[in-house]
Order: structure tokens, then C-alpha cells, then sequence
């Protein structure tokens, strides 16, 4: 989890385990809404929002409430994800998309440092870019909210802190927006982290559209509160309050993917030597997609890049996968050659060892990896088929 301070909002983790809170919850409307990316917008922050763009819903900056996405749903399953407009105005009814906040807080691309040559050739050296914009999430759904923990304690912990992540994270806000309409491919309620909303945020909001619509807003963090207390707003009433924790609850109930309800390191363990990751690899291509939209994937690599008078230099850390064949090149050539191998691997660290790194699961539960992979390799199915034997049953 991370600590609030002030008006900067979030900082880095990790001692807060209590959630803040800061009275009792209140209520508002679009135009509260509206004033909310007003208000943080003058406090200098660039909101980063759910907006609509090539059939997808995508995180961009936005300048007004109106550009978030009005009335539109996901649908999705396997290897399937496609947009439709509902018959309402919600605003926070669709499922996570293919992008999550890592594709801004841990960037696909980022420049580690350059070089320059001088005239009496001496060399001189500049670090990472410092992030020249502070950034604000809006309607980030909870499971993403859990997946920026999880960075925070990969990238942001006392004895290895990233600066490009740590410069980018250190004063974000972030805005959730409770889960009432998941997906087919959400299981959040496996991992413990959704639909609603505990902790990790400044302000949290949950739309109802019974009777008007109108959203719930609590503080989460001291800057939450101030912002809150800046919208038009009035005190929720307990119809209010248990109209949006039906709608909440309604989405825990609709959630059916499931993962084993064993120990996912003890399985993960015991099945190392399982035939079925041969079935897995014959059916995945490994094309890396499944880490790429993955909210919490983190593995990098470095390329350098000079020009042509060898007078400046540059080295970029890029996005990589484990399911790419020269990730673990060592001298002589790549220590997992087969698709069966890099699929293990991406697998038992996710559910697995990362337990052991990190004291917390890889995994939060969002679906991208089931609905974003084009064989429609589902992850929970993978992990129940490991559990079968160990149950007595024969894997399907």
C-alpha cells in the first residue's frame, strides 16, 4: 500500500495498512463530476482518464469530464474484446482495457541517461528524464489500484527504487471507480483485490444510476479530502450508501471465473513437471501479449543508440517479455528455448514465486491476459487443470 501526503497526493509505499477515511461518505452529480477534473486540473495535475479510441477503451489525458466514456460497455471472453453502447449514461460501467497505469508510470520506452563528448573531450552525462507533468488517475478500477501496489513494492522499495518509476509515482492522485459491471474475463474476487474498493487511493467513487445518476465519493488520503471538499457535493443518505453497495455487491455475485481455491505457490510448485504445459504450449504463440497488458509485467531490457559522429550516446530501457526467446540469452544462447519453458516460467512467477520476492501475488485478478491473448489461453483454466490431479480428477 502507499502513504498520503498533503497535496501531493500518493507517495511511495509502504506503512500504511490502516485505510484512511475522513467522515462520512458524499454525493455527487455529473456536474460534480465535471468539477472534479476542473478543480485537479488547477492544482496542476494532467488527468489521465478512460477515454474511447480504435474500439478500445484507452487511458489519454483528457481536459473535461465530458471525454470520458459515456454509456459504453466491454464485452469479453477469450480471446475476444469488443465495445457496445448501453442504454444509459455511465461513465465507470466498462471493464479494464488494454492499458492500465504502468503504461504510464513505467513507461514502454524511457531514457536512462546520455552522453556527450565535449570540445576538449571530456564526457559529460545527464540522468532520466524528469517527468515535467503530475499526474492524476481517473475512474481507475480496483483491481488496478492493488496492480500499482504491487509496482510499488517492485519498483519503489527501499533497497532497488527505479527513478524513472519513483519520479513518474511520487505525487500521482488516483481516483478509483468501484467495479459494478465486470467482465467475463474478471476474477478479482479470486485475488482479494476488487470489486470494491479499500484502500490505495485518494478519493473513491462508485456510480449509481438507480433513481438518477449520481456517484459516492469517499476520501482515501488528507489530499482526497481536500479535493472532495472542494465539489458540489451533499451527504449521502443511507439509501444512497446502500444503493451503491448493492451495485458493488451485485458485481462481486455476477463474477463466475474462479481461480483454485488452494495455496497458487503450493500449485504452482507441484506442478512443475506436469504434462500439461506441453497442451499449453501447443496452443500459445508466444507473442508476449499477455505480459504487455498485464497491470503489474515489469521486465525490461536496455538498448543503446549513438549517433554518428560518436560524440553522443544514449542507453533506453525498454519494455521485454519472458515469452520473448532472447530474454534469458546468457553466453551461448537462450536457457529456455521452447514456448512450453517461457510460458512455466511467466506462469509460476506470476502466481508463484512472486510470493516470495514480493510478499504478494503477481496477479490481481483483472482478465487482460485472458481476453487480450489471440489463442484465448486462459489463466485460470491453466491453473485448475494443474489443480485437477491433485484433486483426483483427470485434466480436461
Amino acid at each position: 500500500m502507499v502513504d498520503a501526503v498533503g497535496d501531493k497526493g500518493m507517495t511511495m509505499p509502504d506503512a500504511g495498512l490502516t485505510p484512511f477515511t475522513d467522515g462520512p461518505a458524499r454525493l455527487i452529480d455529473m456536474d460534480g463530476l465535471r468539477r472534479l477534473v476542473d478543480v485537479l486540473r488547477d492544482r496542476g495535475y494532467t488527468i489521465i482518464a478512460p477515454t474511447v479510441r480504435d474500439g478500445a477503451v484507452m487511458l489519454a489525458e483528457i481536459d473535461a469530464a465530458d471525454a470520458l466514456p459515456h454509456g459504453v460497455r466491454a464485452e469479453t471472453e477469450a480471446g475476444t474484446y469488443r465495445l457496445r453502447h448501453g442504454h444509459d449514461d455511465a461513465v465507470f460501467a466498462h471493464c479494464a482495457g488494454p492499458q492500465s497505469v504502468k503504461d504510464f508510470l513505467h513507461p514502454s520506452r524511457a531514457r536512462l541517461w546520455s552522453a556527450d563528448r565535449t570540445g576538449d573531450g571530456a564526457v559529460t552525462t545527464t540522468g532520466p528524464d524528469r517527468p515535467a507533468k503530475r499526474l492524476a488517475f481517473l475512474g481507475v478500477h480496483p483491481c488496478d489500484v492493488a496492480a500499482l501496489a504491487v509496482l510499488d513494492r517492485v519498483l519503489a522499495g527501499p533497497e532497488h527504487p527505479d527513478p524513472v518509476y519513483t519520479a513518474r509515482r511520487d505525487g500521482t492522485f488516483l481516483i478509483t471507480a468501484e467495479c459494478t459491471e465486470p467482465s467475463a474475463t474478471c476474477f478479482c474476487t479470486s485475488m482479494g483485490t476488487g470489486p470494491a474498493a479499500t484502500r490505495g487511493f485518494d478519493l473513491a467513487l462508485t456510480e449509481v444510476l438507480d433513481g438518477g445518476h449520481r456517484f459516492l465519493a469517499r476520501g482515501g488520503s488528507p489530499a482526497g479530502a481536500e479535493v472532495l471538499a472542494e465539489l458540489p457535493s451533499r451527504p449521502a443518505r443511507p439509501a444512497d450508501a446502500s444503493a451503491a453497495a448493492t451495485a458493488v455487491a451485485a458485481a462481486d455475485a455476477a463474477i463466475t471465473r474462479r481461480m483454485p481455491a488452494e495455496s497458487l505457490p503450493d500449485l504452482i510448485r507441484a506442478g512443475r513437471e506436469s504434462p500439461h504445459w506441453d497442451d499449453v504450449a501447443s496452443r500459445c504463440l508466444a507473442c508476449g501479449n499477455c505480459t504487455l497488458v498485464c497491470p503489474t509485467c515489469f521486465c525490461t531490457t536496455t538498448e543503446d543508440v549513438t549517433d554518428l559522429t560518436g560524440e553522443h550516446a544514449e542507453r533506453w530501457r525498454v519494455w521485454d517479455s519472458c515469452f520473448s526467446l532472447d530474454f534469458s540469452y546468457m553466453h551461448g544462447g537462450p536457457v529456455r528455448v521452447s514456448t512450453q519453458s517461457r510460458y512455466r516460467q511467466w506462469i509460476s512467477h506470476k502466481l508463484g514465486t512472486w510470493h516470495e520476492q514480493f510478499g504478494t501475488s503477481g496477479c490481481v485478478g483483472c482478465g487482460r491476459c485472458i481476453a487480450w491473448c489471440p489463442a484465448g489461453i486462459d489463466i485460470t483454466r491453466e491453473a485448475a487443470e494443474l489443480a485437477a490431479p491433485r484433486a483426483g480428477n483427470e485434466p480436461a
